[in-house]
């Protein structure tokens, strides 16, 4: 009996193609050892006193840390038996933090004269991570006007925060392999709105696209739902809700959740809504409001992101609206990708078998992963 149409048709196509696209996609968070939210666990203090004296604070993930450090400095990175050992270990290294940063005042570099570590503290507020840090400390010349940093341990944006004698507080995001702008090292211009608005947008965007692959996984998971744009629309406008609602609560301190709490409730919904996806093809009133829920979560973890700033109450605003507007053009670049990808195959009739399904359980994968990791870190 020949082959129908359509099915030969899925071939043609290249179906193998498609699927290994949405796998890169599901299985990217395995194949390169990335946490999702790794990049919200460092950050950077500068303080400069009215002498001219400076401490910096380089915070770390303590794990992380210690492997990064181990491998710069040509050693074997391997996990620490206890806190103790992997303590002594970052103490040791904390000389070669020093070379790990470029200062440069005016055109030229200064070098921290000292370092030395603290271990994570017994206890954070909640939504905050437990971080281990190095405090190098130095002089700067007479009457500097300027500043550009460079941090070579990272690769992911990060907050720079600088503080001036005067109590004035200025915070960059930089990515990891680029220079900060030039700071002023004088009394800190006041940013305006729209800067302040750009930054957030911008924080926003990196927050799903690079750097939350979680969240990225779960929009593919609605996404991966049905061919029906309503279905998605429903979806999306739940979680949209959702999330912006809990965002605010948490930044304005209504509510708070640990990250030990949330992080592993955020994985299980990635791996929902991978598992129903192969289970069933329409959308369901208990589907929408189950989205709402995760919606919930992911604020939360969102919140994580902008609690980290320690905002001013001036900035609370822009910032929320900003960072909330990011978010949802980083959303909607995730789905516009999906939408070219699967364009031509969304209404074949072998599309939910040979491409929805392995990809939903790849994404589940990953989700259970995650939880089970994240429980084990919390």
């Amino acid at each position: 009996m020949p082959r129908r149409r359509s099915d030969l048709s899925g071939r043609a196509l290249g179906l193998p193609a498609g699927l290994t696209l949405l796998a890169t996609l599901a299985t990217l968070p395995l194949s390169t050892g990335l946490q999702a939210h790794d990049f919200e666990r460092t950050t950077v203090h500068l303080t400069i006193a009215r002498d001219g004296r400076f401490e910096l604070r380089l915070a770390h993930d303590p794990q992380w840390l210690l492997l990064r450090m181990d491998s710069l400095a040509g050693q074997p990175g391997r996990p620490a038996d206890s806190a103790e050992a992997r303590d002594a270990r970052l103490t040791a290294l904390a000389p070669d933090a020093i070379d790990r940063v470029v200062l440069f005042i005016d055109g030229r570099e200064v070098r921290p004269e000292s370092s030395t570590y603290a271990p994570p503290p017994d206890t954070v507020p909640a939504g905050e991570f437990a971080l281990a840090s190095y405090t190098l400390r130095g002089q700067l010349p007479a009457s500097s006007t300027t500043l550009r940093w460079y941090y070579g341990l990272v690769a992911d944006p990060y907050p720079f925060t600088l503080t001036l004698a005067d109590g004035t507080t200025v915070t960059e995001w930089v990515q990891g392999d680029a220079w900060s702008t030039a700071l002023a090292l004088g009394t800190a211009p006041q940013p305006t709105l729209t800067d302040d608005l750009v930054r957030y947008v911008w924080l926003g965007i990196t927050h799903i696209v690079p750097g939350g692959l979680d969240h990225m996984l779960f929009i593919a998971g609605l996404f991966l739902l049905t061919a029906a744009w309503r279905s998605l629309l429903w979806q999306v406008s739940a979680f949209t809700v959702a999330h912006t609602l809990t965002l605010g609560l948490a930044l304005t301190g209504v509510i708070a959740l640990p990250s030990a709490v949330v992080e592993p409730l955020i994985a299980l919904s990635i791996r929902y809504v991978g598992l129903e996806n192969v289970r069933t093809r329409e959308l369901t009133r208990t589907r929408v409001g189950l989205v709402f829920v995760f919606g919930l979560l992911h604020g939360l973890g969102f919140a994580g992101v902008m609690q980290g700033l320690r905002l001013p109450a001036s900035q609370l605003v822009p910032g929320l609206l900003g960072f909330n507007l990011g978010v949802e053009l980083g959303q909607l670049a995730v789905l516009g990708s999906l939408a070219l990808l699967t364009w031509p195959l969304r209404h074949r009739v072998w599309y939910h078998q040979r491409m929805v399904t392995p990809a939903s359980l790849g994404i589940a994968l990953i989700g259970l992963y995650w939880a089970v990791t994240r429980l084990m870190q919390g």
